[in-house]
């Protein structure tokens, strides 16, 4: 989750960036630098630790140019250090980049550069990037074809801005996928570029923003769009409102539309920094765990509330496939009153967005003072739940705005899934070939999302057909059971529709009386191992004459053929489905919500953090 900023015109550049990366410092805070352009030199600073650290190297050796761009890190690949910070440069240091992303296809690309002589500097990916468009460069003789020869040889997610000296009067911004969005900002005989709105409003409202495989060749006096093959694109100068709370929205109308479309950013910031490539390892220093400790688990408690508690129910599944400990999810707000059986070997973890949530804290509570090992996951760093554990993870998907949770449920979930590689790996019980293919599938999961994303359109036109329901019906079994209640739950706090998930075995048990012509039902029959039961709930709710909106995977031509509407998703592994299945639920609510008029981001009678009982 890192920032860029980057800037060209007649002042100076340098305030100009360090003020942008402390308004993105949020973003990622473990190492910061930037680049100048000053007299056809490129002269770095880079720091280990957050942007303050920065601010003093440069004020201790400062840099003077009308040409900069900067970077502020949280580390995916290669540890945080000056070392590893961005910007990077290539060999002969006439070219220099930033980025935000993985590069998939890390290993690959830096064994043929090494195999063409290139000497890496760092461990991360983002230096592969610098000599490729080094090396396209002395082919071509052309900076911005070296650019997009470049971004064509990348797997992933990308947001990227190269500077250099062999073409110093401008700057190279680019975007593929949802790595983040990159903005370009308008001024007079000046530009701005950012990774968010915030770090240059104060600059400039006068604002476009890239679209997924443009480019764009930034100079003093404006900017030219183009896409991958070269061919101009046209881009769209808008007003941003000056209101900070507003301008953060950026092209979004609401902040929870925003944050959706943010899940492929959070859930590669999620694996960043706790994946080994080349050993195919997990990695969660928060937790403090051995392999004799973790042998020693026996029980582990799930306790959240809300959306946090139907992520611990996937992780309930994830956990007991895959290391094989038993789990038992319960509410927060039960949990300290059902005097639980804690025994020796139990440990329990929480799940909070906030890290403040009142009925949360107290089952921490509860559970210390029965003297069992605490975990915590939580988004707000510094909070209470993440300081009173006993270990913890991050979930590292920065800010959520919007009220409603989305990139909080999504980003734990492979949290989750990490643990259960993590613990199953510690307890000896997991072979390699195994956690190789776990983990191979988990580094697939940022570009389901933004596959799933890009159907939003078609999830609105069900939406308009629907957004007069009264109430839904939702189904899941196994896996995604949950994401029924997370899809009711959605559909709920924001729209003000009444909805229920069920377990679908359980519809044949009283729920099915409601289903009639009126009652869409909303099923999850994605590929996994409940395929053929969920076909059966399909069938049954045809033959009582009610409304079937199914979400399905890609080519399914039975599901077509039954449901009245589909919601498609890419076929993706079972143990990661939930993941992916959550999102046209989560798009479905918010167009039912937004055509209905309502205000999402601040639905009414509830609040982002629940501090009290």
């Amino acid at each position: 989750m890192c920032g860029i900023v980057a800037y060209i015109g007649w002042q100076d550049a340098m305030p100009i960036v360090l003020d942008g990366l402390k308004k993105l410092e949020y973003r990622g805070y473990d190492s910061a630098g930037l680049a100048i352009l000053e007299d056809k030199k490129i002269e770095i600073r880079r720091v280990a630790g957050k942007v303050a650290a920065l601010e003093n190297l440069v004020c201790e050796n400062p840099l003077v140019g009308s040409i900069g761009i900067g970077h502020t890190r949280w580390a995916t690949h290669g540890v945080p250090n000056e070392q590893n910070a961005h910007p990077h440069m290539g060999v002969s240091d006439r070219i220099v980049v930033v980025h935000n992303g993985i590069v998939e296809n890390f290993l690959e690309l830096r064994e043929e550069l090494v195999a063409k002589g290139v000497e890496f500097k760092s461990e991360t990916d983002t230096e592969t990037i610098a000599h490729l468009v080094e090396i396209y460069y002395r082919e071509t003789n052309d900076l911005v074809l070296a650019v997009r020869k470049t971004l064509k040889k990348l797997k992933g997610a990308h947001g990227l801005v190269v500077m250099s000296t062999v073409e110093p009067e401008k700057l190279i911004a680019a975007r593929l996928g949802n790595a983040g969005g990159v903005a370009l900002g308008v001024g007079e005989n000046e530009m701005f570029i950012a990774s968010d709105i915030p770090a240059i409003v104060n600059h400039t409202r006068m604002m476009t923003f890239l679209e997924s495989a443009h480019l764009a060749v930034v100079t003093r006096d404006g900017f030219m769009l183009q896409d991958l093959e070269g061919d101009s694109v046209n881009g769209v100068v808008e007003e941003v409102p000056w209101d900070a709370v507003a301008a953060e929205k950026g092209k979004y109308r609401h902040f929870m539309q925003k944050e959706i479309h943010e899940q492929v950013r959070s859930l590669a910031d999620t694996l960043s920094g706790r994946i080994d490539y080349e050993s195919h390892r997990i990695w969660l220093p928060g937790l403090n765990l051995s392999a004799a400790k973790a042998k020693k688990i026996k029980k582990i408690f799930i306790t959240a509330c809300g959306t946090a508690a139907y992520t611990g129910m996937v992780g309930k599944t994830l956990i007991e496939q895959i290391a094989r400990v038993p789990v038992e999810v319960m509410v927060a707000s039960e949990f300290r009153y059902a005097d639980p059986i804690l025994e020796e070997g139990t440990v329990v973890l929480v799940i909070s967005q906030s890290g403040e949530t009142a009925d949360t804290l107290a089952a921490m509570e509860e559970a210390r003072s029965k003297g069992t090992e605490v975990w915590s996951i939580v988004n707000a760093i510094g909070s209470q739940a993440m300081r009173v554990a006993d270990g913890s993870i991050s979930m590292q998907v920065g800010p959520e705005i919007g009220v409603a949770s989305t990139k909080a449920f999504t980003a734990p979930v492979l949290d989750l899934y990490m643990l259960a590689v993590y613990l199953a790996d510690l307890r000896g019980g997991l072979e390699e070939a195994r956690r190789i293919e776990l983990i191979e599938d988990l580094l697939s999961v940022p570009s389901f999302v933004e596959r799933a994303l890009a159907r939003e359109d078609q999830v609105r036109e069900v939406a308009e057909r629907y957004k007069d329901m009264q109430g839904a019906l939702y189904l899941g079994r196994g896996i995604n059971m949950p994401i029924a209640y997370e899809g009711a739950l959605k559909l709920k706090e924001i729209s003000y529709k009444h909805a229920e998930g069920y377990p679908a075995g359980e519809m044949k048990h009283g729920p099915i009386a409601l289903v009639d012509e009126h009652m869409p039902v909303i099923v999850i029959a994605s590929q996994d191992p409940w395929y053929d039961k969920m076909v059966s709930q399909i069938e049954q709710t045809k033959a009582r004459n009610g409304k079937v909106i199914a979400i399905a995977t890609d080519g399914d031509e039975r599901i077509g053929e039954l449901a009245d509407e589909v919601l498609w998703i890419p076929a993706v592994p079972w143990l990661l489905s939930p993941v992916v299945t959550v999102i046209p639920l989560q798009l479905f609510a918010y167009h039912v919500a937004a055509l209905n008029g309502l205000d999402i981001d601040q639905p009414r009678n509830l609040a982002k953090s629940v501090t009290v009982e």
